[in-house]
């Protein structure tokens, strides 16, 4: 299937490729608790995502270890998706950014960021 999907003002557009999307991964880290993300329980490979608008609206927050690329609109300060410096590239979406997909409605797996479990 094709999702697409964009920040809150649609400033960032992408769209990736994906089996249906059941299942989603919440993270208990302090920065994903703060911005209460619904993400992808996989990550995208570059061949299955495609940044459509929006690069140079794009920002990037870096915290802790400094291992993950917190991607966010500078316009409107939603984070549409990650990818970790070990992996550039490899993309978990905020899934509340999908157009087609009710996040709240998947089954959500539960991830220990915050003790790194």
């Amino acid at each position: 299937m094709r999702y697409c999907g964009s920040c809150h003002c649609k400033a960032i557009v992408f769209e990736f490729e994906s089996d249906e999307i059941k299942n989603a991964l919440q993270c208990n880290c302090s920065i994903c608790i703060r911005k209460n993300a619904i993400m992808s329980a996989q990550y995208y490979e570059r061949s299955q995502f495609t940044l459509l608008a929006g690069e140079d609206n794009l920002s990037v927050y870096h915290w802790g270890d400094n291992d993950v690329n917190h991607y966010f609109c500078k316009n409107c300060g939603i984070y549409p998706f990650h990818d970790s410096i070990y992996e550039p590239g490899r993309y978990r979406i905020n899934l509340g950014c999908v157009d087609s997909l009710s996040s709240r409605d998947l089954s959500v797996v539960f991830f220990d960021g915050k003790n790194k479990l």
